[in-house]
């Protein structure tokens, strides 16, 4: 009886696992999506378009390649720290 109480214990600590490894996938490339389209698609692919925009005097394409893409992984960066932190409580997973 002990023994099937343990195997349940397990396999329910498994499947908690699970669904918090997958949660983290789902953050982490919603996450490197936005840091793709951010550094890849502003800065390299869509400057040409993004330029006819100005923005604190400067063309936007430029501003995204030089300034708003480093501010945006900053960003990305305190949104996965208080993510993770959101996701480590609501599955019982701690330091």
């Amino acid at each position: 009886m002990e023994q099937d109480e343990k195997a349940a214990a397990l396999g329910e600590a498994s499947s908690v696992r699970k669904a918090y490894w997958k949660a983290n996938l789902k953050l982490l490339g919603i996450l490197l999506v936005i840091w793709f389209v951010v550094s890849f698609g502003f800065g390299i692919l869509l400057e040409d378009w993004l330029n006819q925009f100005h923005l604190f005097g400067f063309k936007l394409g430029f501003w995204f390649a030089q300034q708003g893409s480093i501010f945006t992984f900053v960003v990305l960066i305190f949104v996965y720290a208080f993510r993770m932190r959101a996701l480590d409580r609501q599955f019982g997973v701690g330091d």
